[in-house]
């Protein structure tokens, strides 16, 4: 009671610790769903790639993957200088070139996540091609058409599908929604463009963008890379309307 008399007798004081506590909730939420969200790509993004490696684990090329294959690798020959440019984009060097990129716009955890990519894509390529081993289609598809790709060598996950989508992700946390838009359409035109050339199965596409999403997650988690996106158009807007008020 003597302390609602004292709010009452001070409604200044009332109205700031009001302000406080709205502040700290405002504060907690975009970490709170920040977490939430990672939690949930990560989740996904692993339940993704354990279905495709429980498919591919056998070493064989189910007659859905192998339609999709063909459907794929035998598109017109006149799409193999755009599909071998869409294929660079999932080079090893890739994330360190979209690195200086941001380190040039002063985003410093971006950077730092994308340089994170490459240790990452090696690590978590390696622990799984040694869980599953499944060759090229060279060498499980017999009528595969292969475009200046090795016939064999273990071919699960992906490679330039991990680097491409975790670069993807990544940026999706930054940019603008048109933005992020662009950048997984390229993604998947690299993915596309790995089927394509016969250097790759689908599963194998899709397993290593499942990887590359988990790796976004997991480095927003640790650097919180999303905090480089800037202040929100809604904070500008605010001072504009105090100004009104007053």
């Amino acid at each position: 009671m003597l302390e609602d008399d004292e709010r009452l007798a001070d409604p200044e004081s009332a109205n700031l610790a009001i302000q406080s506590e709205c502040a700290g909730t405002t504060n907690r939420s975009p970490t709170v769903s920040r977490i939430r969200r990672d939690l949930v790509v990560l989740a996904v993004s692993l339940a993704v790639f354990a279905g495709c490696a429980l498919v591919a684990a056998d070493g064989r090329v189910g007659p859905a993957e192998r339609a999709a294959f063909h459907a794929v690798n035998g598109l017109p020959d006149w799409l193999y200088g755009p599909m071998l440019a869409f294929q660079y984009l999932g080079v090893l060097a890739m994330p360190l070139v979209v690195a200086v990129g941001a380190l040039a716009v002063r985003r410093w955890r971006l950077a730092a996540a994308l340089v994170l990519v490459v240790p990452a894509k090696l690590a978590l390529e390696r622990a799984v091609k040694w869980l599953v081993q499944r060759e090229r289609p060279g060498t499980t598809v017999a009528d595969a058409v292969l475009r200046g790709v090795h016939p064999a060598g273990l071919s699960f996950v992906s490679g330039h599908a991990i680097i491409t989508f975790a670069i993807a992700g990544l940026l999706a946390l930054v940019l603008p929604r048109r933005w992020a838009v662009v950048a997984f359409v390229l993604a998947a035109l690299n993915a596309v463009a790995r089927v394509y050339l016969g250097a790759h199965n689908p599963l194998d596409a899709v397993g290593g963008a499942a990887v590359g999403l988990a790796i976004a997650a997991a480095l927003d988690l640790l650097l919180d890379v999303a905090r480089d996106r800037g202040p929100r158009r809604r904070g500008r807007t605010a001072p504009a309307r105090e100004k009104g008020a007053t």
